[in-house]
Parts: C-alpha cells; structure tokens; sequence
C-alpha cells in the first residue's frame, strides 16, 4: 500500500516528503516546483516486540531504534493541485494520474493562511484552510465523475439490454483506480441510489457518488502545516471541530532536526518531543533556529507532527496492524536464529491462515494451526490477529 501527499503548490508538501524520506528533492518558494512525483519510502514508528520479551533482536525488512521498530512504507510527493485541475490545467492530469495509485492521501495545507488557492503567498491569516480542503475534495470528486460519466449511456444500455449488473460494470471501469466493490457498495447505500432504476439517475446523483466513492477508496488526513505561524492553531481548531481529522504539523522542523541529527549536532529520535545538543561549538543561528522548533513546535505540540501523520495514515486511514513471524516461538526466531527479524504490515482483521499465506503460499495451503509467542497458545485458522502479535506458524509442509 502507499500513500499519496497533496495539496495545492507552496505548502511544504515536498518538505514534508522529504522530511518522512530523507530525500532530496526541489524545495522552494513558488508555485509546481514538484513537477513529476517523487517516490520516497518513509517509516512507521511502532514499539518493537523487543521491549515486551526483553530480547536483542536482529531485524531484516524493519530497523530498531531503541526499542522502536521502523517500518519501510512507500509515499508519493505528487505535483501541486490548482482550481481546475480536473478539466487539465496546471499539472492536473499528472497530478491525478498519481493520485489513482494512491490508497490514502495526506491533505497538506498552509494551516496559517498564507498561502491563496493558486499557491500564491498573501499575507498570513488572509486566506481560509477549509477552502483549501474543499476544493482538493471537489477536485477529486469531479475527476471521478468524468470517469464514470464518460460512458454514462454505454452503461445503461448494458443494464438495460444485457442485463448485466451496474455494481460489477463499476468495480470493472474502476478498479485501476483502487476503487473496489465494497467501496460501491457502501457509496450506494449510504446514498440510498437505486441501482435497478440507474437509468434515471441525474448528473448530480453521480457526483454524489463519485464524492462518495472518493472518500470511501481515498481516505484522507489533514497534515495542519507550518503550525509555528500565527493563526494556525485557530485555523486547525477550525478544522477539526467540522469533522476532518487533523494533525498539527510543523515539516520544516521535522526536516531541520533530522538533517542536525544526520550531522551529529543533536540527538534525535524521529516522532520524540525532545532533543540533545551534541555539539558545542554550534553557531549562534543554529543555536536559535534549535531553540525555536524547542519552543514553537516541540514544547506546545509534542512533536512535529510529521511521524504522527504517518501513522496515522497507514494504521489509522488504511486500518493496517503490525505482525511479527517467528519460526521458534520460543526464542522468538527465524530457521537462521535471528531474533524477531520481520514485521508485516497487514490489514486490521487479518486471521491466521490469511497471514500464512501472505508469508508463503506454501504455508497458507498446508496450514494446520498458529502459536501466540506471547501465551504460547495454539490459534485456528479463523482467529484475527491482534496488532504486535508474535506468531508462529504451524504448517504440514514448508518453512518460513
């Protein structure tokens, strides 16, 4: 799964990106500076099993970091999005291109008001977020109503004279964009449409749907950025009191400690409310730019924000849990005796035998039973698993 950051040109989207990634792209003060999208992988920050079996672990597809386990995920930093953008202009079609990889999206915006629709600078405090928010969702929503309604006609005729059915016509013409049946489903009910009777649906039934569609397949959370300016707090207040779950947001901080901690001026673990000073002989503008992200961001946010998001997107937004396989559930190892050496990501609801077959067919196919290294109790088959579960896998054949 990946995750996509949006929002207009000028709000830190690729300061953001880069901050989660570390790395370096085109980063300035003006408008579709991101012109094609830059593909990075960031971490999720979880605590590691090694903390509850107080054990060493030796980590292949993950890293451990002080008893926090990092998990790799993929993110995209896509083009700025401008009014219009559905109908082609500015970088829209690229930028919607992108956007149909996504399963999530991260909404960055300009929490204090300076920055206008266009990406334009203005004078902080002049210009409203929720529009910005309302016009990424009308964007969106347009562009996934000229892709249903393209065919319009062609689709009832297939209702209609071949009787075939309007949800699987649907799931068809959508499923390159990651949108899928039960997303149709639940956007029907919930608009209480009549698929039987599609033929008579009006253009605003279908965007309504699309609207619907967008929000159900394209989940999204609001990275509130630049929340050290005046005005951002009220402004992401705002926000969150009409519903939109938001993150305040602070990228460029994000971004300045990790770069300190990279060159040994500080000690800093992503996501963390604090850090060391390393160094003494820093210079008096690195002592101050430290002391304002300490006093501005740190000390009344409790982090940047940055790692927040993240999480928030891939186990929040996309219901994603957090499973370590062993072979020995006993010291908790591999068939190479590497203690706790990977984690999956897998969705939330995931049963035992699902996650055997997400390790190796093999194993899913000559599945008998699974061990909870935790209570060393036997798990069937049907059984969920729960997020940061140890488990062994028990299989008639096969090896993990």
């Amino acid at each position: 799964m990946q995750v996509g950051i949006v929002g207009k040109p000028n709000v830190g989207k690729s300061t953001f990106f880069s901050a989660a990634t570390m790395k370096i792209v085109d980063i300035a003060n003006y408008p579709f500076t991101t012109i094609k999208p830059n593909h990075g992988i960031g971490h999720l920050k979880i605590r590691c099993a090694c903390r509850s079996f107080d054990v060493t672990d030796n980590p292949g597809n993950s890293i451990c970091l002080n008893g926090d386990r990092l998990i790799p995920v993929e993110i995209i930093d896509c083009a700025g999005l401008v009014p219009g953008a559905w109908q082609g202009r500015g970088l829209g079609n690229q930028f919607l291109d992108e956007i149909r990889k996504a399963d999530a999206l991260i909404h960055v915006i300009d929490a204090s008001g300076g920055t206008d629709l266009e990406g334009r600078q203005v004078k902080i405090g002049t210009h409203d977020p929720l529009e910005d928010v309302k016009f990424l969702e009308h964007e969106l929503t347009m562009w996934l109503y000229q892709i249903i309604s393209r065919d319009w006609p062609k689709t009832i005729r297939r209702i209609e004279m071949l009787k075939e059915n309007l949800i699987d016509i649907l799931e068809e013409r959508l499923s390159g964009l990651l949108i899928k049946k039960p997303h149709i489903l639940s956007a029907v009910k919930n608009l209480e449409l009549n698929t039987s009777s599609a033929g008579g649906w009006k253009e605003d039934d279908l965007i309504r749907l699309a609207g619907e569609l967008i929000k159900a397949s394209k989940p999204l959370i609001i990275a509130a950025n630049k929340m050290d300016l005046p005005y951002s707090e009220e402004n992401a207040k705002m926000l969150r009191e009409m519903g939109y779950q938001v993150v305040p947001c602070s990228a460029e901080a994000e971004l300045t400690l990790r770069r300190a901690h990279d060159k040994g001026f500080i000690d800093y673990n992503v996501g963390e409310s604090t850090f060391n000073a390393l160094k003494t002989d820093l210079t008096e503008d690195q002592r101050k730019v430290l002391e304002i992200i300490r006093n501005r961001v740190l000390f009344k946010f409790s982090s940047t924000g940055v790692q927040e998001v993240m999480n928030k997107a891939f186990f929040q937004l996309l219901k994603l849990i957090a499973v370590y396989p062993v072979e020995d559930a006993e010291h908790l190892s591999d068939h190479k005796g590497r203690i706790l050496p990977d984690v999956f990501l897998v969705p939330d609801g995931t049963t035992a035998r699902q996650f055997a077959y997400i390790i190796h067919t093999d194993l899913g196919e000559s599945f008998l039973y699974a061990i909870d290294a935790h209570d060393k109790k036997r798990i069937g088959e049907e059984h969920p698993l729960k997020n940061g579960a140890v488990i062994k896998i028990v299989a008639t054949k096969a090896r993990m």
